[in-house]
Parts: C-alpha cells; structure tokens; sequence
C-alpha cells in the first residue's frame, strides 16, 4: 500500500469513528429526553384520581357519576396528558394511602397542604381557596367562632379532614372541646339537627348545601380559617406529579381553572 493510499484509509477510518461517536452521541440525548419526559401511571393510559365524593361542589354525585370542580379539573389535566381520566370513590381518611401505595395517581378532594400530609405526599401548586366554617343550629349558643374557645362543646367533623386537624389542634388537644369524628360529612351534620353534638366545622361550600338541605341550620358569621386546596401525589413518583402539575399551571394561567370554579361557585 503506496502512503497515499494508507494516508486516505486512516482519513476514512477516523471519519466512521466520528460518525460513530455523534450517532451514539445524539441517540443517547434523545433517549435522556424521552426518559426524562416520560412518566408513568397505576394503570397505563389511564389517570387515576382518588377522593371523597361527598364533597360539593368539588366532588359529588349526579346520578352515577363523580361531577364537580375537582373532577373537571382533574378531566384537563388528563386531556393535556393524553390520558383516560378514572375516579375512584372512597373514603377522605384513605386517599392518601391509594396514592402512596401507587393504587391511584394523585389525590383531588378538596385537600389542604399541611405540614403533616407533606411527610408522606408531595402537592401541586394550589388551585383554589376554601372557607372551613362552623355549622350550628339556629338556637345554638354558640353564635361567633371566638365562643368555641370558650370551652364546653363537642364539635362534629369529618375524619382527616382540616376541620378534624383543626378542631383536634386548636381545641380538644388543648382540653377545651371534644371532637366527635364521621366517615361523611353528611353523618356530622345529622348528628348535629339530632342534638347529639353542638356543632361541626367543615368546608364552606359543602356547608352551605347542607343547610339548604336541612332546616333550622345555619353557618356562623366568622370562617374558622381559609386554606388552599391542592392535588396530592406520591413521593415515588416525581415525573408524574411534574407533568400533571406543569398542566395544572396551564390550566391556571389560560383562565380554565376559574372558568371550573366560577360554573359551580358564584361569586356573591
């Protein structure tokens, strides 16, 4: 072989081995892409979304089917994703155990952040702003929050809901009230027209439904307190809750989020 020819073969072989390296280069980026935008669900194809469906008007039932501010959120973001959304009823205290056990997605029930639930979950970005109120009867003695702290009551909640924290934080913990916890929101507020308890702390929205279903209810002047409401995921799962939230923030931006809230809560 002249040098000539050994010259241009070096040449040729330098050149496959740096064609080589940029093929190996670009597919291993692509792939780093595609892997870091993928994320998985419980079922493929499929948005799980685990609540409470006795939770109006974020979640409840028109016939047999799960409606509500939280379900058309949760049928967005799935749309954006490319997913089939599933709702999954259960009870409020097991939710954040489907989503850590990865049986279900993420969680939408009208859920607080609280420092509690972040040792076990991780949440969204906050999509709306609730109200915990206090139910009385219209004869009660209690007629402003500042009476609870009085001491003496036994106020209705529902179990693991913030009224529940709330409520055990601020006043059975401190001996001043004991708290009666219900399975249904629903089932507090019969116990409270039966006399069985003095009161029951729970969301604004849902309390204003229960008093117009109940005669002889009615919701205190001053809110407990306000919360934020957000979507919980677990902590095993960081590119799913990246993507739903990522939607989520489009949602809120483009106005769809508001558009959900103001068809079910008007603003007076």
């Amino acid at each position: 072989m002249t040098k000539m020819k050994k010259l241009l073969a070096l040449l040729l072989a330098l050149t496959m081995v740096f064609a080589l390296a940029a093929c190996s280069s670009s597919s291993t980026e692509d792939a780093a892409e595609t892997e870091d935008s993928s994320f998985t669900t419980a079922t493929e194809g499929v948005l799980t979304m685990a609540t409470n469906a006795e939770f109006p008007p974020y979640e409840y039932y028109e016939n047999d089917t799960v409606v509500g501010i939280d379900a058309e959120i949760a049928a967005a973001i799935a749309e954006k994703l490319g997913l089939e959304l599933v709702i999954e009823d259960m009870a409020f205290d097991s939710i954040i155990a489907a989503v850590t056990s990865g049986k279900a997605d993420m969680g939408m029930a009208g859920m607080t952040i609280t420092d509690d639930r972040l040792e076990s979950v991780d949440f969204s970005e906050p999509y709306a702003t609730g109200v915990q109120v206090v139910i009385v009867l219209e004869d009660s003695a209690i007629t402003s929050v500042d009476d609870l702290f009085e001491g003496g009551y036994t106020i209705g909640v529902q179990t693991s809901t913030t009224g529940d924290l709330y409520a055990t934080w601020d006043l059975e913990d401190t001996g001043l009230c004991t708290v009666e916890r219900y399975n249904r929101g629903a089932d507090a507020v019969a116990a409270l027209t039966s006399g069985k308890i003095d009161c029951v702390i729970i969301d604004n929205e849902p309390a204003k439904a229960f008093v117009e279903a109940n005669e002889g209810l009615i919701i205190l002047d001053t809110a407990y307190t306000e919360e934020e409401y957000a979507i919980c995921f677990s902590k095993d799962n960081t590119e799913l809750s990246e993507a739903v939230n990522e939607a989520l923030v489009e949602l809120i931006e483009d106005g769809t989020v508001q558009s959900i809230i103001d068809k079910y809560i008007s603003a007076d």
